[in-house]
């Protein structure tokens, strides 16, 4: 492939295509200047390292999580809303794994801000103001929600229902519907173990 052309937006989309053949912890420059059939020194002027790289990718994984998702809620809320956000995240998964596992990545708290790591923690948001969760108690359904939502896809990429019945698709709508029923009826909050009441 000819070196003409690399520039650090085209690294980073061949690194996420990377990750989703070869999975993001295998992500390294010295990988990348493999399939670009280049030397890695030729990559620090676009790149300054893996782990910037990773970054990177990370970034624009969930840039794409956070269009999709806006552009599945338009004009949904309550239910439809979270079922809409949920199937986002499924099928973003299934389609990308190795990106998806980038937007896993534990970000430094200024690149997180400056990414749609913001964005995407807003269109949550939004969706429990649906079912009328604002302040902490939005902080722990969101809570909920990105455990059972990761849970679910880590353990349907791993495998994990392949030979079980009911199947992975019957099981994934009952689980919504539980989490709708269980937002719908959130728990009021109580005191923390040793705050006056």
């Amino acid at each position: 492939m000819a070196r003409m052309g690399l520039t650090a937006e085209r690294l980073t989309r061949a690194g996420a295509e990377l990750a989703d053949e070869v999975g993001f912890d295998a992500v390294t420059v010295s990988a990348l200047a493999r399939r670009f059939d280049v030397k890695v020194a030729s990559l620090y002027s676009h790149v300054k390292s893996s782990a910037d790289l990773r970054t990177r990718i990370a970034l624009l994984a969930l840039d794409e999580l956070a269009d999709r998702a806006a552009d599945a809620l338009a004009g949904r809320a309550g239910k439809e809303a979270l079922i809409a956000f949920a199937n986002v995240h499924r099928d973003y998964a299934r389609e990308h794994p190795g990106r998806y596992a980038a937007a896993r990545l534990r970000l430094d708290p200024e690149t997180a801000a400056a990414g749609a790591g913001v964005r995407h923690a807003q269109l949550t948001r939004a969706i429990l103001r649906g079912y009328d969760l604002d302040g902490d108690e939005a902080t722990h359904a969101v809570r909920l929600l990105g455990s059972v939502f990761h849970g679910f896809v880590g353990l349907e990429l791993a495998g994990g229902f392949d030979h079980s019945e009911p199947g992975a698709p019957e099981s994934w709508t009952r689980i919504l519907e539980v989490l709708d029923a269980t937002l719908r009826n959130w728990p009021a909050s109580r005191p923390a173990e040793g705050t006056p009441r």
